[in-house]
């Protein structure tokens, strides 16, 4: 028995360590050839790669022609000043975000404001990162203050242009004033006066942006972001490398935030949650949705609903209202983005409802609120802004634009009718948290009085702030819609018509997006 089985007990132990082995043998073999395959090529993964460094070809890397740049550049602590004085974007621990002068496309942006660094800082910096090199700023109120416009100036690419009597008169001889297509907005108070003197300005800043040599001009306020998903890059750069030649205007849909609490401070880093523009819907999305989307507003959006645009800087170019450019030759070539956006943070701070009631001076009547404002919701928070007390204005925010309903926006959120978006709301934190505004401000000392900082520039306690003068006078002067019709300075000279006027486009409007059922507001007269 004994020799029998003798061999079975020998030849068992061979084969299962013989598969043991091979088993083991295999997935190293594997491994070490994919080793060698990728070490030979010299595989970079693209994810890896920092933003704006060359692509490599295989087997390059480690070359001297081609040395990979340092992601980290070194930064030399005991020399602040030289970088401060570098013409390129200098408040990042020594990293620039500007853009060589020679690549193309040149984005530029303009506005019209009145708000205060706490604001135009985040705006600002935010959208060079995004690409843009030149801001043309437009400035009254309290963007106009000497402390304010002696910061705005130190930036580079940024040009500010106060709101005087000068400018005025200029504007009052300017071709826009003395044509026929927005003169239906003339002689009116509060937003009519606003969408003038944007189109006024916007008419300068085309002169601006052409002697500056820019590739693209845009238009927006500066309560809004650029959103440019879809682009093969999150830039602006990149988004309009990719538009056709034959392209002259690019269409930005706009999304309106939605805030979840009625104590915002920090819209453009605490608000991450948008409505979609209808043009970015299905129109079975939109209208079997629209009742709930609206939450008995007026309309879709609380504000405007047809977007923002951006042009190609050439001849003839002109403004066609806030929201548009056009031609004075030709009818240019149009395309609607269908995915990136503009994102308009509309009535995120309480404070809104009362500081257009600061602003503007009207009667709550029908009659008086048309005549001041284009949109029914503003005509509603105006009225309410009017008549109510704090707690009752209060309570009346927190129904009509507040999302405090959880089933509703989770509802919405998967219907596709709400949108995440966090990259903004990123960026501008991670800005924050690196020390851009703090080393920006500390490196302006004495240009800011303390009063003007808000607490999320996170300046530096000890800083010693102090008030300088500035070349800068701001004249008072009479406001658009006041200017007397016949007679007086300044004035402008009788209308010349087009003679090719039915090829001219009217201006633009601020307009609500399609209505699914229609509400009208209800006006006490």
């Amino acid at each position: 028995m004994a020799g029998r089985y003798g061999p079975l007990r020998v030849s068992a132990p061979s084969q299962s360590s013989r598969l043991i082995i091979l088993l083991t043998l295999l997935p190293l073999t594997l491994a070490a050839f994919a080793f060698v395959l990728q070490w030979r090529g010299g595989l970079v993964d693209p994810s890896s790669r920092w933003p704006g460094e060359p692509p490599s070809f295989p087997g390059m890397v480690g070359s001297p022609a081609v040395a990979r740049p340092s992601l980290l550049p070194r930064v030399d602590c005991s020399d602040r000043s030289r970088r401060g004085s570098s013409s390129g974007f200098p408040y990042f621990k020594g990293r620039g975000f500007d853009f060589p002068a020679e690549q193309h496309p040149k984005i530029c942006i303009t506005t019209s404001t009145s708000a205060g660094l706490d604001q135009l800082l985040p705006w600002i910096f935010y959208h060079k990162i995004m690409g843009v090199s030149n801001y043309f700023l437009f400035v009254e109120g309290k963007a106009a203050s000497s402390n304010v416009t002696a910061v705005l100036e130190t930036i580079p690419g940024v040009k500010v242009t106060l709101r005087t009597k000068e400018l005025e008169e200029q504007q009052a001889r300017s071709r826009i004033w003395n044509e026929t297509w927005l003169s239906s907005f003339f002689y009116k108070p509060c937003n009519y006066e606003l969408f003038v003197k944007q189109t006024l300005n916007m008419e300068m800043a085309i002169v601006m942006a052409r002697d500056a040599g820019m590739d693209w001009i845009i238009h927006i306020d500066t309560d809004e972001l650029v959103h440019p998903a879809g682009a093969r890059e999150y830039s602006l750069k990149s988004l309009f490398k990719d538009v056709p030649e034959n392209i002259d205007i690019v269409i930005f849909p706009n999304y309106e935030s939605c805030i979840e609490r009625d104590d915002i401070k920090e819209p453009f880093v605490e608000v991450s949650m948008f409505k979609k523009n209808y043009d970015h819907l299905t129109k079975e999305m939109y209208f079997g949705n629209y009742k709930e989307a609206t939450r008995g507003n007026p309309n879709y959006f609380l504000t405007y609903g047809n977007g923002k645009s951006a042009a190609r800087v050439q001849d003839h170019l002109r403004p066609n209202g806030a929201h548009r450019w056009h031609n004075y030759i030709k009818t240019p070539n149009e395309v609607k983005l269908e995915e990136a956006a503009v994102l308009h943070y509309s009535y995120t701070k309480f404070s809104d409802i009362t500081s257009r009631r600061a602003r503007c001076r009207c009667k709550a009547t029908k009659e008086d609120l048309n005549r001041c404002f284009m949109i029914d919701f503003d005509k509603n928070a105006y009225i309410i802004a009017s008549t109510a007390s704090e707690e009752e204005m209060r309570q009346w925010y927190r129904k009509q634009v507040v999302w405090t309903d959880e089933a509703l926006k989770l509802k919405l959120l998967k219907k596709g009718i709400l949108t995440r978006i966090d990259a903004p709301s990123v960026i501008i934190q991670g800005l924050k948290d690196s020390g851009i505004f703090s080393s920006f401000l500390e490196s302006r000392k004495g240009s800011v009085p303390k009063e003007n900082i808000s607490s999320s520039m996170e300046r530096p306690k000890d800083t010693n702030i102090s008030q300088v003068p500035h070349t800068h006078t701001v004249l008072k002067m009479k406001p658009l819609h006041a200017r007397r019709r016949n007679g007086g300075k300044p004035q402008a000279v009788a209308r010349r018509t087009l003679a090719s006027i039915d090829a001219v486009a009217k201006a633009v409007p601020p307009r609500p997006s399609p209505a699914g059922r229609r509400t009208r507001a209800n006006f006490t007269s």
